[in-house]
């Protein structure tokens, strides 16, 4: 059973939101500005990304450095924490490629809308 307090709710709400897996892959090669992350990502506002990396840096998952310049500049990376989801996200990742085709063929044949849980 996955509890309220469940650690295991914990991994999944983490990659649930819809922006944190994608934000954490898009920073496995290393620190990037948010705008340089946002092409990358595509249909991402710049305010979606910056509340994206500010939840992941709240759970420990990027750190921030702001540089002193003119005009300032922010990177984010990931931290060990963060790298160590990349594992996971990549195994979803591929699931995702083998089986979409499988769950859009689903999604055309049912006749209802989804329910949201």
């Amino acid at each position: 059973m996955f509890l309220a307090d469940c650690q295991a709710r914990l991994a999944f709400d983490l990659i649930s939101n819809t922006w944190n897996a994608v934000v954490l892959w898009s920073l496995r090669d290393g620190p990037r500005r948010p705008a340089d992350l946002r092409p990358g990502i595509g249909g991402i506002s710049a305010k979606v990304l910056t509340e994206t990396l500010r939840r992941l840096e709240f759970n420990g998952l990027v750190t921030r450095r702001a540089y002193a310049e003119a005009p300032p500049r922010v990177e984010y990376e990931l931290t060990a924490l963060g790298r160590s989801l990349l594992g996971p996200i990549g195994v979803l990742g591929e699931w995702a490629f083998e089986h979409a085709e499988e769950v859009m063929a689903a999604q055309d044949a049912s006749p209802g809308q989804p329910v949201s849980g």
